[in-house]
């Protein structure tokens, strides 16, 4: 018997996968993490644009918020943003049991407020994807290649049938054993896209195409790669590099979400990017390890309060 799918995060991704959970025959609904005035009967027609192939599919989901809904007796995905996290684990408490929760989220140790919490099931999962919000209720979302997910609590046994349930031909998922070192390459490229394109002002293609903007990122990755190292995670920084000039030259004229969220007046996510590897490098007795991740980071942060502000 297949138990519902609760999506947390009515976004890009969110929607992406309610959508095609949903034209694979999944029940889904789709959850607002803060309360809002939404009838208890609504469903939404919801629309994503494949780039894959060029497909565009619909499907009708209901749309609740987290104060209309008592028990989540089922699997529970957040694809909300990570700063949100510990109120997002405040207002979860006692209406998940023992159901899977499974984080689609970036940053670096985001699962902390839910471990904290006791919540028995806990999985990362490193989004292979992108997807962006074109119009009301329509996306447009592009497979790059299956996402991994590992376990961060819970048992290795079940992370298989998890796996097939979130699955589908359009989004695919993997399991991963070793997800803390998948985990850290996500970020490491995370603190690079999103503080310096975020500051410049430019699109992901800056990488490869400008050699100063490349020199910069190097020494970002040589700071994150060192603070892992003393984690236990070992990452090799020439592979690093080369996935982020792939990603770069992928998603060249692409705006990254940090800067997005700026232009838009929105927090970002730079606290759970560039900021914690400076606080975990604090923890570890060595802020010098992460003295330039750190700069760009607040930085960063501080343009989003500027133009929060205005």
């Amino acid at each position: 018997m297949q138990h519902p799918i609760y999506i947390i995060g009515v976004g890009a991704i969110g929607i992406t996968l309610a959508v095609l959970l949903r034209q694979s025959g999944k029940e889904v609904i789709l959850l607002r993490g803060r309360p809002g005035a939404v009838p208890e009967a609504e469903e939404t027609s919801l629309t994503v644009d494949d780039d894959g192939d060029g497909t565009t599919l619909t499907a009708s989901i209901p749309i609740r918020t987290l104060d209309q809904v008592d028990r989540l007796s089922g699997l529970v995905l957040l694809t909300s943003k990570s700063f949100g996290n510990e109120e997002l684990a405040r207002l979860l408490r006692g209406k998940t049991g023992e159901s899977p929760l499974v984080l689609l989220q970036n940053g670096l140790g985001i699962e902390a407020p839910f471990l904290e919490a006791g919540f028995p099931q806990v999985y990362r999962c490193v989004l292979l994807a992108t997807s962006q919000v074109q119009a009301l209720n329509t996306v447009r979302y592009k497979p790059v290649a299956p996402s991994p997910i590992g376990v961060i609590r819970g048992h290795e046994s079940r992370l298989m049938a998890l796996v097939e349930q979130l699955s589908t031909a359009r989004f695919p998922f993997r399991a991963e054993r070793e997800i803390q070192q998948t985990i850290w390459k996500k970020v490491i490229a995370n603190c690079v896209f999103n503080a310096i394109c975020s500051l410049l002002g430019v699109d992901n293609g800056i990488f490869y195409r400008d050699t100063s903007a490349l020199a910069l990122a190097r020494q970002i990755i040589q700071e994150c790669v060192r603070v892992a190292g003393e984690e236990g995670v070992v990452l090799n920084p020439p592979d690093i590099e080369q996935r982020l000039l792939q990603i770069s030259q992928r998603s060249d004229g692409q705006l990254i979400s940090t800067l997005v969220d700026i232009n838009n007046g929105r927090v970002t996510e730079i606290g759970t990017l560039n900021l914690a590897v400076a606080r975990l490098a604090d923890r570890l007795g060595k802020p010098e390890l992460a003295s330039h991740t750190r700069l760009l980071g607040e930085l960063t942060r501080l343009k989003s309060e500027v133009s929060r502000a205005l």
